[in-house]
């Protein structure tokens, strides 16, 4: 129970309270910095190290949020989003369509590419500039970013779960761990795209009603499934390194040709009504940089997201060789060894890897092609920089917060160690329940499904082996539960929330965001339950 406390602190004052995540986590690293102290017996210094290292850490996501802000005020200020927008509506101007292409099908992509919450602070903004109310947009674009997650960053997740445990070269076990990641995924990517627009039309609209929502739905589940077949067939044919990047790239060519063509269209075209009469929760707490109206053409106004594209893409497979250049070493990779004396808190930066990185370069060559004046520039980055002030410190404390949790004693127990520990207890007939949840534990306290894979596998490999049960089904339920913990994790709540200019609403963000992630689990235990009924066993 102590261990819980700190997470426990965090979501009753979010979601209970509605306070601001950066009160929340301040509060929560201070109690946690106090359980370990005092019932762990973790030494101040060390404490004080590992808050450190979570503080240096936030570096990474602070760049990629900074660098995100920055290529959405510069398209905004040089015109290329107004351009984009009227593109968008020149493919379809409903909204319920705009939610599937870009909510799910770029999302799915960028995530694919990138991963580590890059797609909502590239994909939110984008429904903002096209008329989504910020609070939807930060929303849709979450729960989207949960399909992709498992073979995300080409792989990321699953290559760390493989690490972990030392069987990157069983060939049959890679092979079946992909195969039964995969297809949950697969399932819900049938069907989410449908859950979401249910729930965008219910909560932000006037007629708070499901069915406009249903009268998209052939189109909503041709999206689904447009991802869900390459998805699946890459995983199990070609490599789980590019189930998603393949699924997305093919879903975002079908949906933006059948939404061009009308085909599975809905006949009415539905927005989110008069501005005027939207909800002040819906609205963002902070203000963004005005869209400047322009008649750029449409390949000059996507050349920078296409640059991005094109840049994560080339840099994130390995065999362009780019990839082991950027992380290799010096100069391109800031490194501290041993903070302040102890020896398993070594911090790098990989700051020429970074998403966020790119978007900075990105965003000074759309300055030169976008042919921007310097005060419009200079407008775009303190713009940009006043938006970031507002996650820094959430993001500080968050991470600071989690290192502090992962921190191990002289007994190598750690509190996380110990709320992982207390949810396997629950015996074999009730472990595959539990087992998800574990994943979405992981993320939503590391906010990444990597960490959380990192953390918590080798636990659950283990587990599954002292009570019987297929390892593979066990480590493939805690690696969806880590995708899944995206929608909800403390991190990419603030990350989406600054991007779009919600900061404050992270905990109405999590409090909607619950019921698909509960779904999401649901179907996924079915699916296993099954299995396991059926007597089907991997050959690994």
């Amino acid at each position: 129970m102590l261990a819980f406390l700190p997470i426990l602190a965090t979501l009753i004052l979010m979601m209970a309270l509605n306070w601001s995540a950066k009160r929340c986590l301040l509060i929560s690293w201070v109690l946690a910095v106090v359980l370990a102290f005092f019932f762990w017996d973790i030494e101040a210094k060390a404490l004080l190290a590992s808050s450190l290292y979570g503080v240096l850490g936030s570096i990474d996501v602070l760049i990629i949020i900074l660098g995100a802000i920055l290529v959405m005020n510069t398209l905004k200020t040089s015109g290329a989003t107004s351009a984009i927008n009227r593109g968008f509506m020149n493919i379809c101007p409903d909204k319920r369509v705009q939610a599937c292409i870009i909510g799910f099908s770029f999302c799915s992509f960028i995530e694919a590419a990138a991963g580590f919450g890059t797609p909502a602070a590239l994909a939110g903004p984008l429904l903002v500039c096209l008329g989504f109310p910020p609070l939807a947009a930060a929303m849709i674009t979450l729960i989207f970013d949960s399909v992709a997650v498992s073979f995300g960053a080409v792989g990321t997740p699953v290559t760390a779960a493989l690490n972990a445990l030392g069987m990157s070269d069983n060939a049959a076990f890679v092979s079946d761990f992909a195969f039964w990641t995969a297809l949950p995924h697969a399932v819900m990517s049938i069907i989410l795209p449908l859950i979401v627009l249910l729930m965008t039309t219910k909560l932000f609209s006037s007629e708070k009603s499901f069915k406009p929502a249903l009268q998209a739905a052939p189109f909503a589940l041709f999206t689904g499934l447009s991802f869900a077949v390459p998805f699946l067939a890459t995983a199990i044919f070609i490599g789980y390194e590019f189930a998603s990047l393949i699924g997305a790239l093919v879903s975002i060519a079908a949906t933006v040709l059948a939404a061009k063509n009308g085909f599975l269209v809905p006949k009415n075209t539905w927005d989110f009504g008069d501005t005027a009469k939207w909800d002040e929760e819906w609205l963002a707490t902070s203000e963004v940089a005005p869209i400047k109206e322009s008649k750029m053409s449409l390949i000059l106004a996507w050349t920078p997201y296409l640059l991005i594209a094109a840049i994560l893409v080339i840099t994130r497979i390995p065999q362009f060789g780019i990839k082991t250049l950027l992380t290799s070493g010096a100069p391109f990779v800031l490194k501290i060894d041993n903070l302040l004396g102890f020896e398993n808190l070594d911090w790098s930066l990989k700051w020429a890897y970074l998403p966020g990185t790119f978007f900075i370069l990105v965003s000074l060559i759309t300055n030169v092609i976008h042919k921007m004046d310097k005060q419009i520039i200079k407008r775009s980055w303190a713009d940009t920089l006043k938006q970031v002030s507002g996650a820094a410190v959430a993001l500080v404390f968050g991470l600071a917060l989690v290192e502090v949790m992962k921190y191990k004693n002289a007994d190598d127990i750690s509190m996380l160690d110990e709320m992982a520990n207390v949810l396997a207890m629950v015996g074999k007939d009730l472990f595959v329940l539990i087992a998800p949840f574990i994943g979405v534990l992981g993320a939503f306290v590391s906010g990444s499904a990597t960490v959380s894979m990192n953390l918590f596998s080798t636990l659950q490999f283990n587990t599954a082996t002292v009570l019987g049960l297929p390892t593979v089904f066990i480590l493939s339920t805690q690696c969806v539960g880590a995708a899944v913990g995206n929608m909800i994790c403390i991190n990419n709540a603030v990350a989406a929330s600054a991007t779009i200019g919600t900061t404050g609403r992270e905990g109405k963000l999590i409090k909607i965001n619950i019921i698909p992630v509960l779904l999401y689990v649901s179907i996924t235990v079915l699916i296993f339950y099954i299995a396991l009924a059926l007597g089907i066993k991997p050959a690994a």
